[in-house]
């Protein structure tokens, strides 16, 4: 290992000696570089190197040639200053100039030898090969699509390099078809290639407008068509010079030639996107992004018959995602942006787009009648109302709508928890209270008496409308609130458990009526709740109100059910401890503490963490002794686990 590592340092000889005698770096600065390179250099020769070492020796290697690029140009610039009027103020290139980057390829084509799997890897290593351009660019291709022939990114980037760096258009059109028989599943393949043939096609339209052989390219005319129409209409205040006219007629006869020659381009390219579309399609016949992507790159693109070709790929979408939500929304949003599928979020939508979207959903709900195709719906119509605000002037008002959009999900049956929270909430944004409650209520003692968040609403609403609540208005929440948690679990009503400890907490009475309910329901879910610990927020809450010794005593009745949950016991050794450090006590409270810890124990002795805090209060608040006991039990309980407490 050493002799190697020696004779890779003997090699650098030439370099590090160009570099002092340049004045780029000082002997001290080069030996602290050979220094830097043999630490890296042993590193590497390790049994097992890791991907970290490659890396920092590239980084490292990266920051000394940046440094040394730095240093030449302030030394050029002091050469310049020195000579006369310019002259020999340049520095030739000598071997330290290449050196750096030969060294940084040869650790890069190291690092991917013993990483051939790391894709990253290979990427860094393509990207530093193009921005240095050394010419290692098409031989690290060929071995990164050799190692990794089935990852679609990696024919992009080569095709891409071909034809933007390259400029080899026949090379990429290879490799991107290449790509595509062994990923033909890719949908990021195909789009690449319908842009990159769409782009050389507009490039060669392009090169033939500059020669004076075509009229213009592939993009779409972007000029304001009212300005097109007042020139055609008002022809005769644009006056012809005399003795022109006829030359104006060739010219027009011209023009006419070369539009016909851009009308084969147009063709040509509807041509390719119609042929790379049925392949796609057969390859990806499921595939709803990919069809929405050719869309868009047919938008902007200007072909022959753009709009027949727009026409057969939303009535192809239709037969195949007519059953989904997803493609009725997509289509409802491109009626809404002028059948653009690039949509502008910040743009007004205007009345008669609103009508069509409109329209594209009614329909999607007579074949697709579910709560998802009515919040998709409603989503829509609230983006619009956010947009556009409440714009009576459109023959359809967004918010009567929204309203009547909620009580055709009622009607049909289709109202999931989520949607009769959004139309509560929707009612109480029009200040409309009355009618969010008596809704609230009728969607509470109906399809949905178990939808949590139905409840938390309606019962916020009856707190807020109660400002100083009567005895009668606290036995009416009451009622309410016990409602859903006796048919509910613990786990899913956890916010209903803590507005009602809150709201109850200075009202013994109900409080107490809580516990108990609280009790019952930890026996009917089996006494644990480790997910949402309710014992845990009822000893917090009673500790908060009446003391250390009413929490106790309250988590020792949460501690006789069957199996309290384990957050329970740490929750109240917790407070115990806490409790022990504020007030100093630590021999009376040291007792409670054991306590709760053997409590939790004879139910959860196998739990590693628990023995473990065991011992660590024991060292810190206990004696040697009972620290030692409380290991030897832990390590012939856990037996297996028990190198863990180490």
């Amino acid at each position: 290992m050493a002799d190697v590592v020696q004779y890779k340092l003997e090699r650098m000889v030439n370099e590090l000696d160009d570099l002092e005698r340049r004045g780029l770096f000082s002997r001290r600065e080069i030996a602290e570089i050979v220094k830097q390179r043999r630490k890296f250099e042993y590193r590497l020769k390790r049994p097992s190197p890791l991907k970290q070492d490659y890396i920092a020796y590239i980084d490292y290697e990266k920051s000394v040639d940046a440094l040394r690029v730095l240093r030449k140009k302030a030394v050029m610039r002091e050469l310049k200053k020195k000579s006369e009027k310019g002259k020999d103020s340049k520095m030739k290139q000598s071997y330290s100039d290449f050196s750096g980057v030969s060294r940084i390829v040869e650790i890069y084509r190291l690092a991917t030898n013993r990483f051939k799997g790391d894709i990253e890897l290979w990427f860094q290593y393509l990207e530093f090969c193009r921005q240095r351009r050394n010419g290692h660019m098409k031989k690290v291709l060929a071995q990164v699509i050799r190692f990794h022939p089935k990852v679609p990114g990696v024919w992009i980037y080569a095709a891409s390099w071909e034809f933007d760096h390259n400029l080899n258009a026949a090379a990429a059109r290879a490799l991107m078809q290449s790509g595509l028989r062994s990923c033909p599943h890719s949908e990021a393949l195909w789009v690449e290639y319908l842009r990159m043939e769409l782009t050389y096609l507009n490039k060669l339209s392009a090169r033939r407008a500059a020669l004076g052989e075509d009229v213009g390219t592939l993009v779409p005319d972007r000029s304001n068509p009212e300005d097109k129409q007042w020139r055609d209409e008002n022809k005769e205040l644009f006056m012809s010079i005399d003795g022109e006219s006829e030359d104006y007629k060739e010219l027009d006869v011209q023009n006419d030639e070369l539009k016909q020659k851009m009308d084969i381009f147009r063709e040509q390219g509807l041509n390719i996107l119609q042929t790379v579309y049925k392949c796609a399609v057969d390859a990806l016949p499921s595939s709803f992004s990919l069809r929405t992507q050719f869309l868009e790159i047919l938008e902007a693109t200007d072909l022959a018959n753009s709009e027949n070709m727009q026409n057969e790929i939303l009535a192809d979408m239709k037969n195949e995602f007519s059953k989904e939500p997803a493609y009725w929304d997509w289509l409802a949003k491109f009626e809404a942006a002028g059948r653009k599928s690039t949509q502008d979020v910040t743009l007004e939508i205007t009345p008669d787009q609103l009508v069509n979207a409109v329209q594209v959903f009614d329909e999607a709900l007579k074949i697709i009648p579910s709560s998802t195709m009515f919040d998709l719906y409603i989503k829509f119509m609230m983006d619009t109302i956010g947009k556009n605000g409440h714009n009576k002037s459109s023959s359809i008002d967004p918010v009567t709508h929204v309203l009547t959009i909620f009580d055709k999900a009622q009607s049909m049956g289709c109202v999931s928890e989520d949607l009769a929270c959004q139309h509560v909430s929707f009612l109480l944004q029009l200040e409309r209270l009355d009618d969010a409650r008596n809704l609230a209520e009728k969607l509470c003692n109906g399809e949905l008496s178990e939808a949590v968040n139905l409840w938390v609403l309606r019962l916020s609403i009856e707190i807020k409308r109660i400002k100083t609540p009567s005895k009668g208005d606290l036995s009416y929440v009451f009622d309410l609130l016990q409602n859903p948690l006796r048919k509910v679990s613990v786990s899913q009503a956890e916010n209903l458990w803590l507005m009602g400890l809150k709201y109850f907490l200075n009202h013994k009475h109900y409080f107490d009526k809580l516990v108990d309910i609280s009790l019952t329901s930890l026996i009917r879910d089996g006494g644990r709740d480790d997910g949402f610990s309710l014992s845990s927020a009822i000893v917090n809450f009673v500790l908060q109100k009446d003391g250390i010794q009413s929490a106790r005593d309250m988590y020792k009745r949460f501690f006789a059910l069957p199996r309290p949950g384990l957050a329970l016991y740490r929750n109240c050794i917790e407070i115990e401890l806490n409790l022990a450090s504020s007030a100093g006590g630590k021999k009376v409270n040291l007792v409670e503490v054991r306590k709760i810890y053997e409590a939790a124990l004879s139910t959860y002795n196998q739990d590693v963490s628990l023995w473990q805090d065991y011992h660590s209060m024991e060292s810190k608040m206990g004696t040697s002794e009972t620290a030692a006991a409380v290991h030897w039990r832990a390590r012939k309980i856990l037996k297996n686990n028990a190198n863990l407490l180490i």
